[in-house]
């Protein structure tokens, strides 16, 4: 960030982003973030490292490896001016079939989101009517007589 000078310790870093401080200092040796040294030699991250270990982390959690989203990431936030002189045929084709698992997982995730939703409803529109008769709704135990 531009004129933002708000520097933060691993410590804070690993508590904003909930990412541990030996995970964090993993990113760091696989080159996927690269904070500044202090005079005492402490990592000073900035606020953009807050995104970047989030959006790391997703990539990650989809089933990216490291390697793929070092070469990657950098162009995420443009993608739009991406230029990959180093783009190998291996390369493409682990990102084709990540898209398509990643798409695969969205259509398993919605669907599930969406099951969860349906029962939720479905329980407070039953413990809106076990109210008025006056009786406790407990969910998954019959009521009873």
């Amino acid at each position: 960030m531009v004129g933002d000078s708000r520097h933060m310790r691993i410590g804070e870093l690993s508590e904003r982003t909930g990412t541990s401080r030996r995970l964090l200092r993993y990113y760091e040796e696989q080159g996927l973030i690269a904070p500044t040294r202090s005079a005492n030699g402490y990592r000073d991250y900035d606020e953009a490292n807050v995104d970047r270990v989030a959006q790391i982390r997703g990539l990650l959690d989809s089933g990216l490896p490291t390697r793929i989203i070092k070469q990657i990431l950098p162009c995420l936030n443009q993608p739009r001016v991406i230029h990959f002189s180093d783009a190998t045929p291996e390369m493409l084709a682990t990102l084709e079939f990540e898209l398509d698992r990643m798409t695969q997982r969205i259509r398993c995730l919605t669907r599930n989101r969406d099951a969860i939703a349906e029962y939720l409803a479905a329980v407070r529109t039953d413990e809106g009517r076990e109210a008025d008769d006056g009786h406790e709704a407990v969910v998954g135990v019959p009521a009873r007589a």
